[in-house]
């Protein structure tokens, strides 16, 4: 899938679900829940010794069962790690900070490079290495406050939210209100419990839910 293609995806549903699990039934399971709740963007993050045999293994199943889904990996900090995701299959590569290195070994496979940021300067250096998303995390320590008053001098620049986002009206409301480009959620859409007792119903619905409420919000706005 191209990098244009991708970002796209994730702005449409403006939500990007973040989840590792080192079993791949498990994994799959939430992925596949995710995908009936209409996302098209999917985290994976690299958080595990075997996360890449798991990643490899989603891959293949995303190709064969989720026509039209991106892919990602997370948690990325080397240029070295990114590649070797980015043979795997990866559409997109997340980290939790600005490195330049992993930017360029995106930027030549053609793929969305989304890092971290936490200033403005952060901002600018990511978007002149070459990314045209960036990552605010942890969004609850930032807050809403943050990226309305980014928006002032850098109106362009596409922030997507991690951290302290959760699926409700009033959590969506605020971040897309501040001028968030999409949020991503992790434990708040996938918790322990749910997890635990297999229940994917649940995700589906509440992914389903997270992207209405975003819809309705955009509708409005």
């Amino acid at each position: 899938m191209d990098k244009d293609t991708t970002i796209i995806l994730m702005n449409e549903t403006g939500l990007l679900p973040l989840f590792y699990h080192a079993d791949i039934e498990v994994a799959k399971a939430v992925l596949t829940a995710s995908y009936k709740g209409g996302a098209r963007a999917f985290e994976f993050t690299n958080r595990g010794e075997n996360a890449y045999e798991v990643f490899v293994d989603l891959i293949a199943y995303s190709l064969e069962n989720l026509p039209g889904l991106a892919l990602g990996i997370g948690t990325v900090y080397d240029a070295e790690t990114a590649q070797k995701y980015i043979d795997a299959g990866a559409d997109f590569v997340v980290a939790p900070f600005t490195n330049p290195e992993v930017g360029q070994v995106c930027l030549k496979a053609n793929i969305p490079w989304i890092p971290g940021i936490a200033t403005l300067t952060e901002i600018f250096h990511a978007l002149k290495g070459g990314a045209e998303v960036v990552k605010l995390f942890p969004g609850e320590v930032y807050g809403s406050a943050f990226v309305k008053a980014v928006k002032g001098p850098m109106p362009h620049v596409k922030i997507v939210v991690t951290g302290g986002v959760a699926p409700t009206k009033e959590s969506i409301e605020e971040w897309f209100g501040a001028g968030a480009y999409g949020v991503g959620m992790g434990s708040n859409l996938f918790p322990k419990n749910v997890i635990s007792e297999g229940n994917y119903a649940w995700i589906e619905e509440k992914v389903a839910e997270s992207i209405s409420l975003i819809k309705e919000f955009r509708a409005k706005a």
